[in-house]
């Protein structure tokens, strides 16, 4: 992409995102992020109805009667996005490709981290870790991912989320925010997910487009894979192959949802075709 238009998208993309982070998400960001951590703060004298697990014991023993400690939240959060660069992100029908709502959902997201004064960075991945971008605060690092959003180009078409959850586990030692952004479109990443969540707090977006759920009665039409390449003739006027896709559409989403309800992990979902504006206001209030 020539250094001009990618300025200008670039720009675009910042204009309605930050806009966005500001004016809808600024309360909502914070309540359902707020940091997870807690720091000691001071020790002050018991009082009736605190908690005697908090008690300082050499504090009390120095003075002679107890003493407790307190501890403050920890605000600063670092937000990690798992973003998917295979070949899938490409596809779309109706006014967006499915890379465009990954874009901007977590330009979004970024803005609304630097607003919160938190660090975040970037796993790229596809069916290796494409690019790592380590956590960082300002607004311009934001602007180096948004730059990396619109114009990264992957090795690889495949999908390996397992591999990315993987990577985030030892890239990323304190526990963080972490938002893995794709149309999880792949199997058998329980055993990652489930050690990822007990360390950080996940969230999953998937991005999907209609006619994954559902085919349209077109007539006969040529399909290419986006990931494995491979192309294969459909005849979309047969009915009973228009229910089995929607189908297994179907099927494929209660085993997915059930995957991240098993580990603890909310997952929200939205469409192309939709604005995912609601899908994150969503998120937020499940969370607030």
């Amino acid at each position: 992409m020539e250094t001009s238009e990618l300025i200008q998208k670039v720009r675009k993309i910042e204009i309605k995102t930050r806009g966005l982070s500001k004016n809808i998400f600024a309360g909502e960001y914070h309540s359902a992020f707020k940091g997870r951590g807690m720091t000691f703060a001071e020790v002050r004298e018991y009082q009736y109805g605190d908690d005697i697990r908090s008690i300082d014991w050499n504090v009390t023993a120095r003075f002679g009667h107890p003493y407790i400690k307190v501890f403050e939240e920890e605000r600063e959060l670092t937000v990690v996005l798992l973003i998917d660069v295979s070949g899938s992100r490409e596809f779309g029908t109706v006014s967006q490709l499915k890379k465009d709502i990954f874009t901007e959902v977590a330009a979004t997201l970024a803005f609304s981290t630097i607003q919160n004064n938190d660090k975040i960075g970037v796993i790229f991945f596809s069916d290796k870790i494409e690019k790592f971008i380590p956590p960082k605060k300002g607004k311009k690092h934001v602007l180096h991912i948004i730059r990396e959003l619109i114009d990264f180009q992957p090795e690889s078409k495949q999908t390996d989320i397992g591999g990315a959850l993987r990577y985030l586990t030892n890239a990323i030692k304190k526990s963080s925010t972490a938002f893995l952004i794709s149309d999880m479109i792949d199997k058998n990443f329980d055993k990652e997910l489930n050690i990822v969540a007990r360390k950080h707090d996940l969230v999953a977006l998937q991005v999907y487009d209609i006619r994954e759920t559902e085919l349209p009665d077109v007539g006969l039409i040529k399909l290419k894979d986006a990931e494995s390449g491979e192309r294969i003739w459909v005849d979309t006027s047969d009915k009973r192959l228009r229910i089995s896709y929607k189908h297994a559409w179907g099927q494929n989403q209660l085993e997915l949802q059930k995957t991240f309800t098993k580990s603890g992990v909310e997952m929200v979902s939205m469409s192309t075709s939709e604005d995912y504006v609601r899908a994150l206001m969503k998120l937020f209030k499940m969370r607030a």
